[in-house]
């Protein structure tokens, strides 16, 4: 009897395997053919996590995960690897083309600005600093390096930890615009709170930069504070223009 029933489980499974097998051949064949944009992003992570999770049903745990990250798939892709794997179904090995698309992602992106794109305003320095700064713990300060006519040469990251005038050294920050042949400087950090009040430090720093590029000629373009899902710009709202008005009485 017992060998009976292990052979009939045996074969159940072998049924399901085959069933899963043919779904998952189906919905790789569907993207190919119809193209991602036919994919919501339930379909999209179903079909993402069949590279971590083999012979098992994904579609569940795809709308678990959007349930638990309220839809959103970049919620999804930014979570801490500690709060993912309490989800149930997920284990490291189902983590794993999370985590690589999340890195892809964030490299091509980055990949982008070595093309030499142009910035026309703080909307867009936000858009190509969001990837690289969305979900980060501490706070990370970066600079766009722009030639003359707002061509991107780099995008940098300079220092990680709480930011203040005795953490970041203009030295690093200009040393490396003289190398890159840059003429202009855009400025930005997160606020990992989300907060994007400008703090003390955030303005005294941002003169302190000011002051060092009026002195070596190299402008000063804005100063970023990137959130979650938006972002204060220095120059947008006239910030940048009462600190360079402060730092002229000091000339």
């Amino acid at each position: 009897m017992e060998e009976k029933g292990s052979t009939k489980l045996l074969e159940r499974l072998k049924k399901f395997e085959k069933k899963s097998q043919g779904h998952r051949n189906r919905v790789k064949e569907r993207f190919l053919k119809e193209g991602p944009e036919s994919f919501t992003d339930e379909d999209l992570l179903e079909l993402l996590l069949f590279f971590g999770i083999p012979r098992k049903d994904t579609r569940g745990l795809a709308r678990t995960l959007l349930k638990e990250f309220g839809g959103r798939l970049d919620a999804i892709l930014d979570a801490d690897e500690k709060r993912l794997l309490k989800l149930p179904g997920l284990g490291r090995k189902a983590l794993l083309p999370l985590k690589v698309v999340h890195e892809v992602a964030r490299r091509y992106l980055k990949a982008r600005i070595s093309e030499g794109k142009y910035l026309k305003s703080p909307k867009e320095a936000y858009e190509y600093l969001l990837y690289e700064l969305k979900g980060e713990k501490r706070e990370i300060f970066m600079i766009i390096y722009l030639a003359s006519d707002n061509r991107v040469l780099s995008l940098e990251r300079l220092f990680e930890g709480t930011i203040s005038e005795s953490l970041v050294y203009p030295r690093e920050i200009f040393g490396r615009a003289y190398n890159l042949g840059a003429s202009k400087i855009i400025l930005a950090h997160n606020h990992p709170s989300g907060n994007l009040t400008p703090s003390s430090a955030d303005k005294n720093l941002t003169k302190l930069i000011i002051l060092s590029g009026k002195l070596l000629h190299i402008q000063v373009l804005d100063h970023l504070i990137i959130g979650q899902d938006a972002y204060f710009s220095f120059a947008e709202t006239g910030l940048l223009d009462e600190l360079e008005r402060e730092v002229q009485k000091l000339l």
